[in-house]
């Protein structure tokens, strides 16, 4: 099975320690965000879970642990954008960013790594044409240390218009600027460029429409051909084609306060659920409550042995 990690929150991030500590014991609870005593308990075993799923901004923290995932599975969104702390206050020095993300590549290997631009959005600071030579002086920094890129343009949720008011939808011609241009760019580069939830109208200049984070992906990532039972999660975008489920984070945790992030509802909550956080409970915020019910989520593998993914 597949364990993410990024769906609601940045846990490289904020929670290293903790999460190193799930590693170590083997289990982590996690609470329907919908009906908070739902606890589903997940084994954190490479004999069950075959691939760990990341997306970060900022994945340092988590390095002095790396080792322990030395044998799972793993693939690795690292997102970096041109925007400053206007945007994003709570995220690290883009350049310190890039060289972590270089590092990270270099301990796992590229076909375990993606970057992310992404959500792009323009207005008078952020233009067209800032948004094309900040992603150019980016993707040349990266040559070399991943083979793809991940784009979309800013989805305007309800969360999104009560943290970001003035962000508006990019335009049709706008879109299709900026999506031919970085696929050029990002070709030159040596990566291919995967739109996030964009329809395909960008796959006839190059870029490849079939979804940011599917099982093939996971497949190339971990060497091994998987049987996956098809997904009950709902996408939130009716075109996304990513794999989704069994994510271990909680809402209105991230503390990058990113003014597009539809993760965070409540900013008050963020800094209430920062004193809540326990790095030795099973629980990412708080810890067992009286009236909890626990369900052991069954697990297993879901490799094909009988192929490899070099036997196609």
């Amino acid at each position: 099975m597949i364990i993410n990690t990024g769906q609601r929150t940045d846990i490289p991030a904020f929670f290293p320690e903790w999460f190193a500590n799930r590693l170590k014991e083997g289990y982590v609870c996690v609470r329907n965000p919908y009906n908070l005593a739902q606890v589903s308990r997940y084994k954190l075993n490479p004999e069950v879970v075959d691939a760990i799923g990341f997306c970060t901004k900022n994945p340092a923290p988590f390095f002095p642990y790396l080792d322990l995932l030395k044998d799972y599975g793993q693939y690795w969104y690292v997102t970096m954008t041109g925007y400053g702390k206007d945007i994003e206050p709570g995220v690290p020095d883009k350049i310190q960013v890039m060289e972590a993300f270089k590092e990270l590549s270099r301990h796992v290997g590229i076909n375990k790594i993606g970057w992310r631009y992404d959500p792009i959005f323009v207005d008078e600071k952020y233009t067209v044409d800032y948004h094309l030579e900040t992603f150019e002086r980016m993707a040349t920094n990266l040559k070399g240390y991943t083979g793809h890129v991940v784009i979309s343009f800013i989805d305007i949720y309800d969360k999104v218009k009560r943290n970001f008011p003035e962000a508006r939808a990019v335009s049709a011609e706008d879109k299709l600027i900026l999506g031919k241009e970085i696929i050029r760019i990002a070709s030159d580069c040596g990566m291919l460029v995967k739109p996030c939830a964009e329809g395909d109208f960008l796959g006839r200049y190059g870029a490849d429409c079939s979804g940011c984070m599917t099982i093939d992906m996971y497949e190339k990532a971990i060497g091994s051909h998987l049987i996956a039972p098809k997904s009950k999660v709902q996408p939130a975008r009716a075109t996304c084609a990513c794999y989704l489920g069994a994510d271990i984070g909680a809402y209105d945790t991230c503390r990058h306060y990113c003014k597009y992030c539809y993760a965070n509802n409540d900013l008050e909550q963020v800094a209430r659920n920062k004193k809540l956080h326990d790095p030795t409970s099973p629980f990412l915020i708080g810890n067992y409550r009286p009236e909890d019910k626990i369900h052991d989520v069954t697990q297993k593998s879901w490799k094909d042995n009988q192929l490899s993914i070099f036997d196609y």
